[in-house]
């Protein structure tokens, strides 16, 4: 079946520490994070200036998977602005230490699960997924930890 997709490219800063982790990722640190979102559409009629994403062709929006700046919206609303500049850590991190980051009025997200890459883009996926307007899916997300790695989650 065609399929079309759109991706949107987004970058945030974050750092992270990998609770009783045996190498350097135990240690805060931080990452220039790029993150790739792809959403698709299938149910297309293959004849351009169709109402993709829009009910009436006279609609501006007419022959847009999804207007680019609401998927913008969208991301940053759900991951990029609350994720840039925060420090991410297991929420098992010893208490003291959360305590006393959170006391210095520092950005501190805490998840129930370790904040690897590969974790991230699971929960990155779910929290997307539940937002997207129908017909519209998610399709793929790259999540870049550093400049030559990165994870991939699809949905064919």
């Amino acid at each position: 079946m065609p399929q079309l997709s759109i991706t949107k490219i987004f970058r945030y800063e974050a750092a992270h520490a990998l609770m009783g982790y045996d190498g350097l990722c135990a240690n805060i640190h931080g990452h220039s994070y790029r993150l790739e979102v792809t959403v698709c559409r299938t149910d297309l009629d293959a004849t351009p200036g169709t109402s993709i994403g829009a009910e009436n062709e006279a609609d501006p929006k007419c022959g847009m998977l999804m207007d680019f700046s609401d998927l913008k919206r969208l991301v940053n609303d759900t991951i990029v602005n609350p994720f840039d500049h925060a420090l991410i850590l297991n929420a098992s991190m010893q208490a003291n230490l959360l305590e006393t980051l959170r006391a210095s009025h520092q950005k501190i997200i805490t998840l129930p699960f370790q904040p690897t890459s590969e974790n991230m883009i699971l929960y990155f996926a779910s929290r997307l997924t539940a937002c997207l307007p129908a017909p519209l899916r998610l399709k793929k997300l790259r999540l870049y930890e550093t400049e030559s790695s990165f994870t991939d989650w699809e949905n064919d």
